[in-house]
């Protein structure tokens, strides 16, 4: 499976899950296919350079929490408190701060984060989600109309329909075509 990237972090977290003809795939299961989708992700997340299952459990637990959030909140409903709660929590648990450096020649503020590997990580994530629900592009965020998807994206052009053109959207116009000459 080919994960649909591109969009807001959150988002691309929650599109980890999908429905292929194949079946639902989710790129939490493994940590090889997670590992090929952080390293899709690698300008945005910091490395984990091991992930075990519990690992996996605490990201599918908070992406839970998150899609649960970004579901009421794109339709302007509050979030589950439980949800909130999760979101705090794994921010909370690795907070950021501003390391002061010197490059040789002026100071320098690299920001780093608290916590063991784990906690930053879904410090990153969570964060990503609460910038994500507190920016007034969470009411813009669109579930594909593809038949079976469950992808969600931030349209860039108000007449996007699809997570993909080329996948869900091809699939869509083939079986219009289909419907129209079937007779």
């Amino acid at each position: 499976m080919v994960p649909l990237t591109g969009e807001p972090l959150a988002l691309d977290l929650l599109n980890t899950r999908a429905h292929t003809p194949d079946g639902e795939i989710d790129l939490l299961d493994s940590p090889d296919m997670f590992r090929e989708w952080l390293s899709v992700q690698s300008e945005r997340l910091s490395p984990m350079d091991t992930i075990d299952a519990a690992d996996l459990a605490a990201v599918r637990v908070l992406r839970g929490h998150i899609a649960e959030a970004v579901e009421h909140a794109r339709h302007g409903t509050a979030p589950p408190e439980a949800a909130v709660r999760a979101l705090n929590e794994a921010q909370r648990a690795a907070p950021p701060y501003r390391e002061l450096g010197w490059d040789g020649t002026a100071p320098t503020a690299t920001v780093r984060r608290a916590g063991d590997a784990r906690a930053r990580f879904l410090a990153e994530l969570a964060e990503a989600a609460v910038d994500l629900l507190t920016g007034s592009a969470v009411t813009k965020v669109r579930g594909c109309e593809g038949p079976d998807c469950h992808m969600l994206f931030l349209p860039a052009h108000p007449r996007r329909r699809w997570c993909s053109p080329a996948l869900c959207g091809n699939r869509v116009r083939v079986a219009r075509y289909y419907q129209r000459h079937k007779d």
